[in-house]
């Protein structure tokens, strides 16, 4: 139960977190990461991908372990690395790690942490000596490189069996709600597809959804996703605008940049277009793998795209940099391009670790093991479904990991029935030690202190500017009243909300919220009977005509909103 997986991780033990998909693996991360936080101990967090690094806010390994682009390193590597000033800096402050989706990190690469950590924290312990936590599912998609010797898990490294891991199985699954869904992956997992799945996936071939919006579609092949989302982009009857790269600094970085990034020379976008983001700015609302539409562009020289995004908002679209550093900080390449790409199609390698309402999935011509389970695990519900095709690969997990389950899931019950025997008492002295040790506070008050700045921490969709969390809602709002409400302003805000919406974007219909012909034409007249006038006390500084000039003109038949909104 993820309650004794947590007991596990508070006591400081090095673990792995594995489970089916849906079984709340990052929310027990979620929930140890606010403890640690909250204790004043800050944990390291890498995944292998940019997507599943933003999922807990966290790093690639490659960015926060100064690989560049290598599978594997050697002593000289390593001695380079070492005289790096602002990694010895970082390396001296981590205190525990978690590495996330576990399963698609190679022997290779899982070793040259190992020997990164040793080396700068100069230690002989495994991972020098710090706590290491592991997530991730082997049933779903493994590394896309292998060791020289043929092994392709990261458990087959010395260095997994070093570390002496509790392993904690999670059972519960929460991300799929329907029955149907969790046999089939069950079944997929126990490596003996029942005549059942079979009916249930066939069930759902070519299926028309019962949904308003688009659905993902993943394809397991890059080819696939390009042609798709190519023939989907010239489908749309708008104009194209077109967004070219600009770099700086020598082409064999410039190469490296590209290689390491999914940042296009050319981006051809239009309205209507779907996208992901490849680069995370939560700051600016959007993180890597957030998706969504293209609804216009901006009225400026550049043309920037304006995207809503899945979550509802709006946001205008800048310019990124993906940078190369030297040891010393300073930038030795550079490309600024926009960070979306087109995303009517992703591949399923992509989609890892993703949850989605609904998806169309095309697995005719799946040709790695675990691909099927990884891309029928992304949805919550069978309903949400559209199945274009399966192989008699799509069902197929790695007979290695078939072999091994059963003795992960008992080592999993030795380290549940091994910390359970503990009496409370000794447990809490554990973890407190523990964070002593750490140098952490176990300090009640500073703790419940920690916990409500940690609580006040903007959110994504907190950082919203208030005006376009205002536009968002105009769609669904028949009044101004009611908008004011829904958003929990007055109408005066709201009507100030919309003057910067329309000044942003001077398309944007508010026409259901302006007053009746007459009133609008009293306003008029009196605002032109006013310029005439021309007397100084009715203008402000800015030369704009103040509002009160406008409602004493009218002898107070118009109301300050209408007159505003009439302005607008």
């Amino acid at each position: 139960m993820q309650e004794t997986a947590l007991k596990i991780l508070k006591s400081g033990q090095n673990v792995f977190l594995t489970g089916s998909a849906g079984t709340g693996k990052t929310h027990i991360l979620n929930e140890y990461i606010l403890y640690l936080k909250s204790r004043k101990i800050i944990p390291t967090i890498v995944a292998p991908t940019g997507i599943a690094a933003s999922h807990l806010n966290g790093q690639t390994i490659h960015s926060y372990f100064s690989l560049g682009i290598k599978d594997s390193i050697d002593d000289d590597f390593i001695s380079n690395l070492l005289d790096k000033k602002y990694l010895q800096t970082r390396f001296k402050k981590l205190k525990i790690l978690i590495i996330d989706e576990i399963s698609m990190v190679s022997p290779n690469i899982f070793c040259s942490i190992d020997k990164i950590l040793r080396a700068f924290k100069q230690s002989e312990e495994p991972f020098a000596g710090i706590q290491v936590v592991l997530s991730g599912d082997f049933f779903q998609l493994p590394p896309i490189s292998k060791n020289l010797d043929g092994k392709r898990f990261s458990w087959q490294s010395p260095s997994w069996k070093d570390l002496d891991l509790q392993t904690c199985y999670l059972q519960k699954k929460f991300r799929q709600d329907d029955n149907q869904l969790i046999s089939v992956l069950d079944d997929i997992r126990s490596g003996q597809v029942s005549q059942r799945t079979y009916d249930t996936l066939n069930s759902r071939l070519q299926k028309d959804l019962d949904i308003d919006f688009t659905p993902t579609k993943l394809y397991t092949h890059n080819m696939d996703v390009d042609r798709i989302n190519d023939k989907e982009l010239r489908g749309i009857e708008e104009e194209e605008q077109l967004f070219k790269y600009t770099h700086e600094g020598a082409k064999s970085n410039i190469e490296k940049l590209f290689k390491s990034a999914l940042v296009q020379e050319e981006l051809t976008l239009k309205k209507d277009a779907v996208v992901m983001f490849i680069k995370n700015n939560p700051e600016k609302y959007y993180i890597n793998g957030t998706t969504g539409v293209v609804i216009d562009f901006s009225k400026d020289e550049q043309k920037l795209p304006i995207v809503k995004l899945s979550s509802g908002y709006v946001i205008k679209v800048e310019y990124e940099d993906w940078t190369i550093e030297n040891d010393k900080g300073k930038i030795q390449a550079k490309i600024s391009q926009i960070p979306l790409k087109l995303a009517w199609a992703i591949t399923i390698h992509k989609s890892q670790g993703m949850t989605l309402d609904a998806a169309e999935i095309d697995l005719s011509r799946t040709f790695e093991v675990g691909q099927g389970y990884v891309a029928l695990s992304r949805i919550k519900n069978i309903e949400g479904l559209r199945l274009m095709g399966f192989n008699e690969n799509a069902l197929s997990v790695d007979p290695l990991i078939l072999s091994i389950d059963p003795r992960i899931k008992q080592a999993s019950k030795r380290a549940s029935d091994k910390i359970e025997a503990y009496e409370d008492s000794h447990l809490k002295a554990i973890e407190l030690s523990y964070i002593q040790r750490l140098g952490g506070t176990i300090d009640k008050k500073e703790i419940e202190k920690e916990k409500v700045e940690l609580d006040k921490e903007p959110k994504i969709e907190e950082k919203i500017p208030n005006h376009i969390k205002t536009k968002n809602l105009v769609q669904t709002s028949s009044s101004l009243e009611e908008l004011a409400k829904n958003v929990e302003y007055s109408v005066s805000t709201i009507i100030n909300h919309l003057s910067l919406i329309k000044e942003d974007d001077p398309d944007f219909d508010i026409s259901k919220y302006m007053p009746n012909l007459s009133s609008i034409n009293l306003v008029n007249k009196a605002i032109k009977d006013i310029k005439e006038q021309n007397n100084d006390e009715d203008f402000s500084e800015d030369g704009n005509i103040r509002l009160k000039a406008i409602f004493t003109k009218l002898d107070g038949k118009i109301s300050y909103n209408d007159i505003k909104m009439t302005l607008i």
